[in-house]
């Protein structure tokens, strides 16, 4: 898993891009959705924000378990297994530069195979980037989906390049080169990333990552990181219960809890 996905394949609000009113049958994702079972293109198709009354969320099945009841047994593709599984250990991918694979050396002091939080804090910050232990928490879950907060080689590979590109991106759209972007460009980095928010959104993302507490209404660049990840991660969580690529899903109270709580306690 290296990166966002290309843009055209985002998650727009209200069945379309920013600023935009794609045709009705448009997937909310900006991509075909899969072949498998049936898809309305009619124009009756409920708007992305609008589940049908039958999936409305906090509507609870019949069969559902109560709050607070034992939850079912999650895991498997896209399954919510346990937050705090072990890491399976792994290896460098072939052809990875050398680099890189120095730099990991050296952050595994005692050569386990395995960097914690620190150390991968610590050898980010070896090239002009200081992140936040946040920032670093929520890289270390998306690139492993678990909270155990330790990373192998392959794991870091792909942090490493991913952040190569997000920096690039960010220097693409800090147009005054200030060092900070804008809500209009912070808008305009994630539709390139491929996730339309609402302006609601965009307001509360910015409010959110700006230090300043909203002052400035501009986010720096360690910020940007983490504010993406969370759009990312989150994105990503709704898409695994949205198969039919309808711009709505059905949560379990316990898969909602395993869904949002990892970006919360990063």
């Amino acid at each position: 898993m290296a990166g966002y996905p290309p843009p055209g394949s985002g998650y727009p609000y209200g069945g379309g891009g920013y600023g935009s009113s794609p045709a009705p049958s448009a997937p909310p994702y900006g991509e075909k959705p899969p072949k498998e079972g049936k898809t309305s293109s009619s124009s009756s198709a409920p708007c992305y924000g609008a589940p049908p009354a039958s999936q409305q969320y906090g509507a609870q099945p019949p069969s559902s378990a109560p709050y607070g009841a034992p939850p079912p047994a999650y895991g498997g593709a896209g399954g919510y297994g346990s937050p705090f599984a072990s890491l399976v250990p792994s290896a460098f991918p072939p052809g990875t530069d050398p680099n890189v694979v120095a730099c990991f050396q050296a952050a595994d002091r005692d050569g386990s195979g395995m960097i914690d939080d620190k150390e991968l804090q610590s050898a980010l910050s070896g090239y002009n980037q200081s992140f936040s232990l946040r920032t670093v928490h929520l890289l270390m879950y998306l690139f492993t989906n678990t909270n155990v907060r330790k990373i192998g080689p392959k794991e870091f590979t792909s942090v490493f390049y991913s952040l190569q590109n997000w920096r690039a991106i960010f220097d693409r759209f800090d147009r005054d080169r200030s060092g900070k972007i804008d809500s209009s460009e912070l808008r305009d980095a994630l539709l390139s990333l491929g996730y339309s928010v609402s302006p609601t959104v965009l307001d509360l993302l910015v409010s959110k990552f700006d230090k300043t507490g909203g002052k400035s209404r501009a986010i720096e660049y360690d910020n940007f990181i983490e504010c993406c990840l969370t759009v990312k991660g989150l994105t990503e969580k709704f898409k695994e219960k949205d198969t039919a690529y309808s711009g709505s899903a059905t949560f379990t109270y316990e898969a909602f809890m395993l869904t949002v709580l990892p970006f919360l306690i990063a």
